[in-house]
């Protein structure tokens, strides 16, 4: 049964869909929605469990969650789209690309990782973080996430942008949980030499939220994938640096 799924589209041209992460409504792709939508048709959605979105039971499954990306594309009266999609979202369009390939043009996979044993496992400091955070006071906790998404040294101003978008569009706990159940089950290994699209996969060096080798992992996988590292940049690279990302994905997908 289809859930109701918020959604909205900006621009014109071919489409492409932006699909977000773990503990981010569709507002996380605000440095570069509008410079993509100068050239493409571009439509932003917020994921079951967040935003204007419905949020039923947990936990969630990658799989159920990209039938709602496909849901949005039906109601859209889009036949096929390109697709970037970052972290918990680049399992989504993993997800999508290798059960419905033709929904898919090109595949944009960004700070992301294949899951499953083989993949590289999640950063300590993330690690010590998703421990600890239930003990900090809630606002203390979101901050901390924020900044930890983001390279050591990022602005404060930058800091403060994202963690008032995060507090307006909170989820209850139990919404996260159900989200992270997805990324956690998730497992694409011996999935991703069937992937025949063509994929751009771009991750930060300095990201501590998904180890930047899951990059390496695959593009080794997938058979016609490139590789493109952002140095110095942490999990959420196009608020770092907006517009290199948007000019290398409008190169990939033009």
């Amino acid at each position: 049964m289809s859930l109701r799924i918020g959604w909205e589209e900006r621009g014109e041209g071919s489409p492409l869909v932006l699909v977000q992460g773990l503990g981010y409504a569709r507002w996380g792709w605000e440095p570069v929605a509008d410079l993509l939508a100068e050239r493409f048709r571009v439509i932003l959605f917020d994921n079951r469990g967040i935003g204007e979105s419905e949020t039923p039971p947990g936990p969630y499954t990658v799989q159920e969650m990209a039938r709602d990306v496909v849901q949005v594309l039906d109601e859209a009266g889009i036949c096929r789209a390109h697709l970037v999609a970052t972290s918990l979202g680049g399992m989504i369009g993993q997800e999508l690309a290798l059960a419905v390939p033709e929904r898919v043009e090109r595949l944009v996979l960004v700070c992301t990782t294949p899951g499953g044993p083989n993949a590289i496992p999640m950063p300590e400091p993330t690690v010590r973080l998703i421990a600890e955070g239930p003990t900090l006071a809630p606002l203390v906790a979101l901050r901390r996430f924020v900044e930890n998404a983001l390279a050591t040294g990022a602005p404060d101003e930058l800091v403060e942008r994202i963690l008032a978008h995060r507090i307006r569009t909170a989820q209850p706990l139990e919404a996260w949980l159900a989200q992270a159940a997805a990324g956690a089950a998730f497992d694409a290994w011996d999935r991703l030499p069937g992937l025949e699209l063509r994929t751009l996969v771009l991750h930060g060096t300095a990201d501590v939220v998904v180890d930047p080798r899951n990059a390496d992992l695959l593009v080794a996988r997938i058979p016609d994938a490139e590789l493109e590292l952002f140095p110095g940049c942490g999990h959420l690279l196009y608020w770092e640096r907006p517009e290199a990302f948007v000019a290398r994905v409008g190169e990939f997908l033009a």
